[in-house]
């Protein structure tokens, strides 16, 4: 137990090490660290080797070689860092190795998850009753809420869609927005109802669904709608929508991925007001509440759809009890503890930490768009959220500023296309970024894009 303890302790040190050094290290790794990954690439060897040899590889030939995503400069996905309380009870609900699906097995993990839902539906301001599933993602979250619409649309005609599949089916009308996240496509890929089988709707000039193009609902039907468009973090109008929508019996489902979080942040609640009004939900931990990856959130109003389409029985499972069972509301059977990440996030933060993290990050957000701005760099589209979409100009030379900011180090943000145009996207989604963070990348990227415009 000794050799354990000792092994446990290295890991814990060079962690530590490995998140102190990101303040100080370029975002990106070095082509050096990457070409160093060939030291990998060794046949199997015969013998077992020490533990404490595995780990010092890893260390020394991984950590470099990482994009430092953990850190508080890093905009280039809508990625936050895991908040100390998450990533500590990540370690040791790995070291608990609870595989957390029936809760006369595990009752404690279960037990944390029932209370993390529910203070979820607290903070979110979400009906009481609704059942909800941690998963891997919003990809997953995806799924599983689409497979609970597909049940309870179709349940609605007289149809079983679990036993008989889809095959005869009646058919199901999809809406979707024309910036339709790709990840809700492939979970209607996954689910049968099709990527390309959807209605699209046109959106305006800050990528919301036009309420004018909705179109009439007859027969089973799923409406998609945003909560933060992954590219300006527009919102739908929701309660609108819902309006259009669920007087024809159709089921509304919010991809919520970011979004969703403004509903704890007093100054931009009112982006996702009437959201409480949908039928399922989407979002994800691993953004903006900042736990380890893997973590995602589905939630329904219909909690027997939701065990209808996910529940499974076998005589060897002990499945009997009063209390949630987790893997009647998951795709999967066997499962790590996810909830605990966030129960561990919540319990820490607060409800006041929480809309403090949120508020920050969307005035932080708003300072990049000002700096920039003022440096004479076109800002695309108003900054709702946590997301700013900017040009400096031709595609050709927002690509070149981009690919020097990012070999510059100091901070690191993507490109992307927005209705047409070329932009860099910054993401502000971790509790580690400072004011002091956000000034020293905003000087970064105009340094970057006087130095590209001058040919420097």
């Amino acid at each position: 137990m000794s050799r354990l303890n000792d092994l446990l302790a290295d890991a814990a040190k060079r962690s530590a090490t490995y998140l102190d050094r990101l303040q100080d290290r370029a975002v990106g790794p070095s082509a050096h660290a990457v070409d160093g990954l060939a030291r990998l690439d060794v046949p199997l060897q015969q013998q077992p080797l020490d533990p404490r040899e595995v780990l010092r590889e890893l260390d020394e030939i991984v950590s470099p070689a990482t994009m430092a995503m953990a850190g508080p400069r890093f905009f280039g996905f809508v990625i936050g860092g895991s908040l100390p309380a998450a990533l500590a009870a990540n370690m040791l609900a790995s070291a608990w190795d609870q595989n957390t699906g029936l809760y006369n097995v595990t009752p404690g993990t279960a037990k944390l998850e029932q209370v993390a839902l529910r203070w979820l539906l607290d903070a979110l301001h979400l009906p009481a009753h609704c059942a909800g599933a941690f998963v891997t993602g919003t990809t997953v979250a995806h799924i599983t809420s689409l497979a609970a619409a597909r049940h309870a649309v179709l349940a609605k005609a007289g149809w079983n869609v679990e036993a008989d599949g889809l095959f005869g089916a009646p058919p199901i009308t999809v809406v979707v927005s024309d910036e339709v996240h790709p990840t809700l496509l492939k979970a209607l890929g996954v689910v049968g109802l099709g990527r390309n089988r959807v209605t699209r709707v046109p959106t305006d000039a800050q990528g919301r669904m036009r309420l004018d193009a909705f179109p009439k609902l007859h027969g089973p039907a799923i409406v998609c709608v945003q909560a933060g468009n992954v590219n300006t973090g527009a919102c739908d109008p929701v309660a609108e929508l819902c309006d259009l929508a669920q007087p024809s019996g159709a089921w509304v489902h919010v991809d919520g991925a970011f979004g969703l979080w403004a509903r704890v942040a007093p100054s931009r609640a009112h982006l996702v007001a009437g959201v409480e009004r949908a039928d399922s939900w989407a979002t994800d931990g691993h953004k903006w509440l900042n736990v380890p990856y893997d973590s995602g959130i589905a939630i329904t109003r219909d909690g027997e759809a939701l065990r209808k389409a996910m529940a499974v029985t076998a005589e060897y499972l002990p499945s009997e009890t009063s209390n949630r069972n987790p893997a009647d509301h998951t795709p999967e059977l066997s499962r790590r503890a996810r909830g605990v990440d966030i129960w561990a996030a919540m319990r820490s933060l607060g409800r006041e930490g929480l809309a403090e993290l949120i508020e920050r990050n969307c005035r932080q957000a708003r300072r990049f768009a000002e700096g920039l701005a003022a440096a004479g760099v076109e800002v695309l589209a108003d900054v709702a959220l946590n997301q700013v979409l900017v040009s400096f100009g031709s595609p050709e030379q927002t690509h070149r500023v981009i690919a020097a900011i990012q070999a510059e180090g100091t901070c690191w943000a993507g490109a992307t296309v927005w209705q047409g145009r070329t932009a860099m996207r910054i993401s502000v989604c971790s509790w580690a970024t400072t004011d002091a963070d956000v000034e020293r990348s905003l000087q970064a990227m105009i340094r970057a894009g006087r130095a590209v415009g001058t040919g420097e």
